[in-house]
This record gives C-alpha cells, sequence and structure tokens, in this order.
C-alpha cells in the first residue's frame, strides 16, 4: 500500500510524555554564562579532527526527562506504525536528523533510535569507522546513542525502538534492502524520508 507523505512530526502515539511548561514561578535570577570549552583533544597516536560528542549528548529543547518505551513500545504486535516524510535525495539526511531532533525533544532517548542510510554515509558513522569497525560496533552493542549505518550493513544492527530511514541515494535495490530492514528493526515506529514515488516504487515491488 503507497505511503502518504506527512509533515516531519511525530505521531503522540510514538512520542514519549511530553514536559509542560511551568506556569507561576517566578523566573530564576541568572547565572553567568560559562565560556567555551575547549575542543576535545585527537585519540593518542591517531591524526585527524578531534572526535565530536556523541548523540547521547544530543538532548531535548525544553530538557524533557526522557521517558523510557513501555512493553508495547518495544515489540509492536502488528508490526511498526509507518510514516513517511518527503524529501529529496540531497535533502534526505537533513530530513532525518530533524527527525531525530522530533524523537529526542518528545522523550525518546537516543538509544531507542536507529539511522539507516541508503547513500553516502552519515557523518558521525564516517568519523567513528575511522577509529576501526570494533570501536564502532561497540557502540551499537552499548546501545546508549543513536546510532547511524549503512543499508549494506543494517542486517547487523539489533532491533530498536524506532528506525529512521534517510533515502539519500543509492540503487532501488539498496532502498529495497534498506527497508525490509528497518521494517523487521523498528519495534514501534518506522520512518522514511526520501521521494515519495521512488518510496512508493519500491514498495510496489513486494518490500
Amino acid at each position: 500500500m503507497p505511503l502518504i507523505p506527512e509533515e516531519p512530526q511525530i505521531h503522540e502515539s510514538a512520542q514519549g510524555p511530553r514536559a509542560t511548561p511551568a506556569s507561576g514561578r517566578t523566573a530564576p535570577t541568572p547565572r553567568p554564562v560559562p565560556g567555551p570549552r575547549p575542543a576535545a583533544p585527537s585519540r593518542p597516536g591517531r591524526p585527524g579532527p578531534p572526535r565530536p560528542a556523541p548523540p547521547a549528548q544530543r538532548t531535548s529543547r525544553d530538557a524533557a526527562p526522557a521517558a523510557k518505551p513501555g512493553p508495547s513500545a518495544a515489540l509492536a504486535a502488528d508490526g511498526p506504525q509507518i510514516q513517511l516524510i518527503p524529501a529529496s535525495v540531497e535533502g534526505a539526511l537533513d530530513a532525518a536528523e530533524e527527525t531525530v531532533d522530533l524523537l529526542l525533544d518528545s522523550g525518546r532517548t537516543p538509544g531507542d533510535v536507529l539511522v539507516i542510510t541508503t547513500g553516502e554515509q552519515h557523518p558521525w558513522a564516517t568519523h567513528e569507522l575511522s577509529f576501526g569497525e570494533a570501536s564502532y560496533w561497540a557502540q551499537h552493542d552499548a546501545g546508549d546513542d543513536v546510532f547511524y549505518t549503512d543499508a549494506q550493513v543494517a542486517d547487523r544492527a539489533e532491533g530498536r525502538p524506532v528506525v529512521v530511514v534517510a533515502v539519500n541515494g543509492g540503487p532501488e535495490s539498496v532502498t529495497a534492502t534498506a527497508l525490509k530492514a528497518a521494517h523487521a528493526r523498528a519495534g514501534a515506529l518506522l520512518i522514511v524520508c526520501g521521494d515519495p514515488q521512488r518510496i512508493n516504487s519500491v514498495l510496489g515491488a513486494g518490500v
């Protein structure tokens, strides 16, 4: 069945609790803004740019407490809910990033989210793989962060409550592989960011 494009938002059924602003409180006294933190040093003996902060440090803008998914969110009996976020090939990765931000803002923990790309790898994955596959997959196994992987190796990734697919290039066979892997691994919600015509064409081929 063709997917109906949706605006880049997360359905309430897949969100965690939202933080409600406190009312009637006196505004706190502003605190001095600390100076910039020094850049993290690169790993000893490995040339290259400083290692960026992991996605786990990305928190919701309103600092909402992270919500643990309930049993029904961890594994949906009838399969995951599917959403389609329209985006061009060039904009699919950005749309996926915005989707991840919305998920974290809605109360999802970083470890709830797996992101699969069909074309160029996410910069985080490219950088982490520069330290070796063992280190890269160790972060996946820890399950503490948003994890970014490529469609061609997505079969190695474990399931998570939410899987986001960025259709940012590659042949249709790779898109089909990514969608199959994502559907099998999404416990509650599968979000696909890309060209609706191309995605529905792949789905119509029996994915």
